[in-house]
This record gives C-alpha cells, structure tokens and sequence, in this order.
C-alpha cells in the first residue's frame, strides 16, 4: 500500500476490524481504513450475506479503480461485490486455499467446505481477468476444479514479500541450541508433532530449548491455553504469547521451525526467519518446502512425521555450525527471490499501476539505495486486507 501510495495512487483498506494502534498508522500513511463486518470461520450463510451486501456498500460509496483482495472469504465476497457494483476490475491473491483443499480425499465437514468453496469461487470469479498466487499447489486444484475461468490469466508471486532491510541478520545467542516455533498455537500446525519429537531427543540425552511464539485461537484445532501452561510450567517449552514484534526472539534463536501439517500460501514467518539469518526446519507442505529448499536453506521433513523431525532437529543439535551455515544462505535466498520491494514491483506492474520498463518509486537496490521515479496519474486502489489471524 505504500508503494501504491508512492505510486500516486489514493489507497482504501478494508477489514473486519482495526485496534487502534493499526488504524492510527494507516491514517499517518495517508490510508483510509474502512471496517466491515466478517466472521472469518464461520459457515454462516446470513453472516456472509451481510458481508457481501456491505462490501457493495462501500464499493459503490467508493468507486474504486481497482480492488485487491486476499484470503478465501475476501475474494470470495469481494469479487461478488466487485461483479454486482459496475464490475469493477478486481485482482484476487490467493494466498493459500488452506483447511478445505489441505486432504486431497476429504470427508464429513471437510468435504462439505471443499464443496461450498468450489461453487462460491466459480459464481465470484467468472469475470475475473487476472489473479495471483503464491503455490503451485494452489493453482492446479484452482485450475482442477474450475474455480477460475480457463482465460484468466494467473501471475505466481513469491509470498507477500520481506522487509530485508527490517529483518537484517543477527548474532547467534551462546549456549544450548534454541529452536523457534512462531504460529497459531493450532495442532495442524505441528504442534504435537513437535512436541513429540522433542521428546524423542530429551530421551537421547540432548541439550536444547523449544520456545513457543504466537497466540492462541478460537479454531477447533486450537491448543487450549490451560494446554500451554502446562507444556510451560514442565519446562517442556517456554511460551511467550503473541507479539508485535518478533525480531528479538528471532535474534535469540538458532534454527527456526515451522512443521506444519497444513498446505500454506507462502508463510511469512519462514521468511521473516530466512531474512533473519535463520536455518528453518519445516514440512514439505505445499508453499513451505520449496520456500525453504531441503539443504538449501533449512530441512524439508515429511509431513506429520515427528521422528523425521527429531532427526532434523538433532543435526542442527551435534552438528552447531550448521546453523550459521545454512542460515547465511537462507538470507541470501529470501533476498534474491521474496524481498517485498521484487514482490511489490511484480503486482503492481501487472495490474497496471506501475510502469513495466525502468524502475519506480521505492525500488531498493541490494545496497540499500532507493531510485526514484516520477509517479503515474493518480487512481484509486482499494485493497481488501487479510482478516485477523490469516496468512
């Protein structure tokens, strides 16, 4: 949105809801936030409709040039929104179709979501022209399941990108190898797979902490809080909560781990750890393995296999130099592939607010040099932002 704003574009965001410290840093960005009623889990079909009418609302109230909208129910709603309000150009992002398409045999409840999903995406998505997506995974069962028409034209973009100037590689801590997990504290989330396999080397004999970051969740899948507290309280993890900031624990970690059992878009914590210096360990889950690079990067483990985990863990445990190791060229490989300003350049380019030859605002060089660019005639772009707790 800064880069829109560069841009010379006039930027509206829309969310269900903003707390105020992130309301007040998009209006000193020049941003207009705009709440709109959304339940992010729920299957409701009243509670959606009074998303949909609402999102109408705003659009005609706006008039938007274009829309950007990310996560399932946003471009599920916004591109119906966008189709009943003058069809507006609308971009989705698909960040990852995660909980519904994650069994490639679904039953019961799942297969009923997965069912429900297909047929909202092919009724939202029929006059869309251009979409994003992060996985490959993501695009074939998009494809598959004739959720976007065959000519719309999909554009991979490598996540949502990194700050690599914000997230700068730092010193590792001394003392016993720290192991990182930051999430959802959600059981598909690898948590129990985790746990497990950290029992397996505390039998072993081996010395390391496991350090938990991340809230806790309404989701069924969630870990309860009584849960965490006594995982705590046995000295089987420190749990630190949620945080708004989570460079320092990154700073106090050696590897970090995601062994998620989900499908993801592309995991911004992964990045935020690569960009760090940080080796990461995590499944071959679509989005996460080939963000990483088994050996490149980190360890790429099975998914739900908690000795195979225990074994990735346990060469970054006898083996300390690997950390460093594949830390520097984990930051060297987010930097070349995800840094936010490659990311940035690639969406707004292909949707026209930005030119494609020569460099614009806000383009930042591996030095750390900005070039600057005269910026295009102003239009508007309104972006529809994650609800709370996605991506």
């Amino acid at each position: 949105m800064r880069r829109m704003l560069a841009n010379g574009h006039r930027v509206l965001a829309a969310a269900p809801d903003f707390d105020q410290e992130i309301e007040a840093v998009l209006r000193a960005e020049g941003i207009e936030p705009i709440t709109v009623p959304m339940n992010r889990t729920g299957l409701n079909p009243l509670q959606d409709l009074a998303t949909l009418n609402a999102l109408r609302c705003v659009i005609r109230q706006t008039r938007p040039d274009i829309i950007l909208p990310y996560t399932m129910k946003p471009i599920i709603y916004g591109s119906l929104a966008a189709g009943l309000s003058g069809n507006t150009p609308c971009y989705p992002l698909f960040t990852g179709l995660g909980y519904a398409f994650s069994d490639p045999d679904p039953r019961g409840k799942r297969r009923l979501v997965r069912r429900i999903a297909i047929e909202l995406h092919r009724r939202a998505l029929q006059k869309v022209k251009l979409g994003f997506c992060y996985n490959t995974a993501d695009l074939q069962d998009l494809r598959r399941f004739d959720m976007i028409p065959d000519e719309t034209k999909m554009v991979m973009v490598p996540g949502s990108g990194i700050d690599t100037a914000r997230f700068l590689p730092q010193p590792f801590p001394d003392g016993p190898p720290v192991f990182l997990f930051v999430a959802r504290m959600l059981k598909s989330k690898g948590l129990e797979d985790l746990l497990e396999a950290a029992a397996i080397l505390r039998a072993e004999g081996h010395e390391f902490r496991l350090e938990l970051l991340g809230p806790t969740d309404s989701n069924p899948d969630a870990v309860d809080a009584e849960t965490l507290k006594l995982w705590h309280d046995v000295g089987e993890v420190s749990y630190h909560g949620s945080t708004r900031d989570v460079r320092p624990y990154l700073a106090a970690c050696h590897v970090f781990v995601l062994p998620t059992r989900l499908r993801e878009g592309i995991p911004r914590t992964i990045l935020e750890a690569m960009s760090s210096g940080r080796a990461v360990i995590t499944t071959d889950a679509p989005g996460c393995g080939e963000t990483v690079g088994d050996g490149e990067s980190g360890i790429v483990v099975p998914v739900q296999e908690p000795e195979k985990l225990a074994e990735a863990m346990r060469r970054f445990i006898v083996e300390p130099e690997l950390a460093q190791t594949l830390g520097q060229k984990a930051r060297k490989r987010v930097c070349e592939r995800n840094d936010v300003h490659i990311v940035n350049r690639l969406l707004l380019t292909e949707m026209g607010l930005e030119p494609k030859s020569g460099q614009s605002v806000l383009d930042r060089h591996v030095d750390g040099t900005v070039t600057s660019l005269a910026a295009p005639k102003p239009e508007l772009a309104w972006s529809q932002l994650a609800s709370p707790g996605e991506g």
